[in-house]
């Protein structure tokens, strides 16, 4: 097996995801508040992805000893350097994450309950757990659980399968869509969350996208039996994300999908 048996595997939930309606449905800058204040849970927790793959590919306590392969080492790394301290509009330092937040507050969505949510769920012992406990809806806190339960298992090749084809594969097309589909009223700055938007085409296009695969084929290798597992844990991420994008959908105010 190998990742062209993966995209055959996840070809139909892809191609529902690239089509999801809701790409369309952004039609004003409420529709887009409420895009992204669902959305940045999604923004956060690829970081969590990002970091588990990196805590299990490289060798991140003292004293250091080197880990791993030197290439995973090295596929890792560079991802973990943009996403974590890439430059912004205005050429500042910044996690993308940090960068989806300001551009949020460039839309006026009030972004201090979503970090303290955050906070609250990254300061618990058992995220799962106090992922059930917070009053964010419960599309999203399945998306959430699913992301940590991918991350608890420990299995480097299911993680980098979730980050490879449930985020970085989808993300230049994914958000290519939601640029086209995006009618905002005159008047609304759009500058931060474009940038944002027009990065992540770039850089998970160009580099981050061929590398996540690269890697995805290194922790594999010739093992059949992860090949396996890393197809069924891609197209349920995929599954994961089009049930995200239902509840995004139902929640702008159309109706819910059938």
């Amino acid at each position: 097996m190998n990742t062209t048996i993966i995209e055959s595997r996840i070809s139909d939930n892809r191609k529902r995801l690239l089509s999801h309606p809701l790409y369309n449905a952004i039609s004003n800058l409420g529709d887009l508040q409420v895009f992204t204040s669902h959305h940045v849970f999604a923004v956060w927790d690829f970081m969590s992805l990002l970091k588990a793959l990196q805590r299990e590919l490289t060798c991140t306590t003292t004293p250091w000893f080197p880990k791993g392969s030197n290439d995973t080492r090295y596929l890792i790394n560079e991802i973990v350097l943009a996403e974590e301290s890439d430059l912004d509009q205005d050429g500042n330092r910044l996690s993308h994450f940090e960068m989806y937040l300001n551009a949020m507050e460039g839309l006026d969505v009030d972004t201090d309950l979503i970090v303290n949510q955050i906070v609250t769920i990254s300061n618990h012992n058992n995220p799962i757990e106090q992922i059930s406990k917070t009053d964010i809806p419960d599309f999203v806190k399945r998306f959430l659980t699913f992301t940590f339960e991918i991350i608890e298992r420990n299995q480097p090749h299911e993680i980098a399968a979730a980050f490879t084809y449930g985020r970085e594969d989808l993300i230049p097309e994914m958000f290519t869509e939601i640029l086209k589909g995006m009618r905002v009223e005159e008047g609304v700055d759009l500058t931060a969350i474009r940038y944002y938007f027009d990065r992540h085409i770039e850089l998970d296009g160009d580099e981050h996208g061929p590398m996540a695969h690269k890697m995805v084929a290194l922790l594999c290798g010739d093992d059949s039996v992860k090949w396996e597992q890393a197809a069924h844990v891609a197209n349920e991420s995929l599954q994961k994300r089009i049930e995200l994008f239902d509840g995004i959908y139902a929640a702008i105010g159309v109706p819910e999908l059938v």
